[in-house]
């Protein structure tokens, strides 16, 4: 979806001239050159300050919020509890009749020992590196929309909040009670993840879902009373087979 110029009214053309596209591809590089991995605590904790002064600069409230639990079952089938970094929440305006919700991630799927790290000009205008399309450089767009709107005379009446997790790229299960409570009571919600190829905008995704099963068996010796036995394997292998054929349109199983 493009819009022309021609279809925007000057208030809002000026809104847009006001953008500083130089500052925020320097925001951008600076944002990219770290590593944020989902795994990299540390690198999110950095982000994630940077973040946070970047936002500063909206009429609102910053503040970085803990994650909830996650747990994670091991292949021997005991459960961890997996450390998440924090998620980044800016309130603005909270008591406004029409309110929104912005999200983005600041987690890449390239962790720290990932030979992916560096940021590289393929040519003029086309930025490589990790994060860049997704989704930092749609964090700083996200940025830049808010100050333009912020510029305008509808400012004042739009309240929003701003979330940028750390976990999307493993599932958002930290962040998920977190979303979902933002998400109450907007008028719509607006994820700042690249565009389809030809520019054209998701509307929906499809939900996803991840699961783990233990699967116990029974010994028994093979020649005196193996049908006393249960065969693990041979029950994983069973379940993995009817699992797989639930897959049907709109519906797929991994």
């Amino acid at each position: 979806m493009t819009t022309s110029p021609a279809s925007l009214t000057a208030s809002e053309i000026a809104c847009l001239e006001r953008i500083d596209q130089a500052a925020m591809l320097a925001q951008l590089e600076h944002w990219a050159a770290i590593n944020s991995g989902s795994g990299n605590l540390a690198g999110l904790a950095q982000t994630a300050a940077l973040l946070a002064e970047s936002f500063s600069v909206l009429p609102g409230e910053v503040r970085l919020v803990d994650g909830a639990p996650v747990e994670a079952v091991r292949a021997d089938g005991s459960i961890d509890t997996i450390e998440r970094g924090q998620h980044l929440v800016v309130s603005v305006r909270p008591g406004a009749n029409l309110r929104l919700l912005l999200t983005g991630h600041m987690d890449t799927v390239f962790p720290a020992d990932h030979p992916f790290q560096s940021l590289t000009w393929l040519e003029p205008g086309v930025l490589n590196g990790p994060g860049v399309a997704d989704m930092k450089g749609g964090i700083a767009v996200m940025l830049a929309a808010l100050q333009a709107v912020e510029s305008s005379p509808l400012g004042a009446t739009i309240g929003y909040d701003v979330l940028i997790n750390s976990d999307e790229e493993v599932g958002s299960a930290s962040s998920a009670p977190l979303i979902a409570g933002l998400a109450a009571g907007k008028a719509a919600a607006l994820t700042y993840e690249p565009a389809l190829p030809d520019g054209t905008l998701a509307g929906e995704r499809g939900g996803s879902g991840n699961f783990s099963i233990i699967v116990t068996g029974r010994s028994a010796h093979a020649g005196r009373n193996p049908h006393e036995g249960r065969n693990a394997l041979v029950a994983a292998a069973d379940l993995a087979v009817r699992l797989k054929a639930l897959t049907r349109d709109g519906l797929s199983v991994n």
